[in-house]
């Protein structure tokens, strides 16, 4: 479990309060980033926080401002701030329950664990967690972090509960400006088959491990490469496919050749080749 919980507070459904914390459940990848570098003399490059004709500042000479029109801004101290009191600060009050498949992927934002805070308030958490799982709904409400009102929804999840950073509606783009222009004619039924076995064909579990970011491991790749080098410049040749078409002249064609070929992913071709390596000694008993 994080050391620092993300939020701290009571979820509360009418009379009922249920003190918790709310910890990250995802973490920044393997990103490699870099810094920028005065090449001449090789040391990284630092900004300072300037004033246009004055110069440097301290950092304790800064505060915040809001800008009303061009050039004028309204200034306000952290204090001012702290002191516009939201009750969703400290509590999460649920004040809605819709059906689980009803909130679209596109509102999704970010996942947290929910733990109760103490033993006490064990309990009731464990009889919301259920509650949710029996009518199979998700809860809403909204809690305030860091300065912003964040719309947040509620789901069981094995043991525990999951909450989920939702996008307000000015957020998100409407769809139709994107697939407005997109035919709605349905596919012919030779066509839909050999996609539907194509998918079919693929199918599996999902499992996170086998996916990793290659560009990221190329890299890390490349820096180890000019550690080695001593700094020198390494370039090497990348192997490109061959460029595809922009159209799909023969979609039927191409459907067909890619059920047949036997186009597998990776995880799905090893499979064959170890139940192959457990069959040779059956065959070579069977000879003798």
């Amino acid at each position: 479990m994080a050391a620092r919980a993300w939020w701290q507070g009571q979820i509360r459904l009418a009379l009922v309060s249920i003190p918790v914390e709310v910890y990250p459940a995802t973490r920044s990848g393997a990103a490699i980033s870099f810094r920028q570098i005065h090449q001449p003399t090789g040391k990284p490059i630092h900004y300072e926080k300037v004033v246009q004709g004055v110069g440097p500042v301290d950092r304790d000479e800064i505060i915040k401002g809001y800008e009303v029109s061009r050039g004028e801004y309204v200034l306000l101290e952290d204090a001012e701030i702290e002191a516009v009191k939201i009750e969703s600060r400290k509590t999460l009050e649920l004040v809605q329950f819709v059906d689980a498949g009803e909130i679209d992927v596109l509102w999704y934002e970010k996942p947290f664990y929910v733990v109760p805070a103490d033993d006490l308030a064990e309990e009731a958490y464990v009889v919301l967690r259920e509650a949710l799982k029996a009518t199979g709904k998700v809860a809403l409400g909204q809690i305030s972090v860091r300065g912003r009102e964040q719309l947040v929804s509620l789901k069981p999840c094995g043991r525990g509960i999951i909450l989920e950073v939702l996008r307000y509606a000015d957020e998100v783009n409407k769809a139709r400006g994107f697939f407005g222009e997109i035919g709605n004619e349905a596919p012919g039924e030779d066509l839909l088959e050999l996609a539907t076995t194509l998918i079919e064909k693929r199918a599996g579990p999902f499992k996170p491990e086998e996916y990793h970011d290659r560009y990221v491991d190329a890299l890390h790749r490349l820096v180890e490469k000019k550690v080695k080098a001593r700094g020198k410049r390494i370039l090497e040749d990348v192997e490109e496919s061959a460029p595809r078409s922009g159209n799909v002249i023969d979609l039927m064609a191409a459907l067909k050749r890619s059920v047949g070929s036997g186009d597998m992913p990776t995880a799905k071709r090893k499979a064959p080749a170890k139940a192959a390596a457990k069959a040779k000694p059956t065959r070579s008993r069977k000879r003798a």
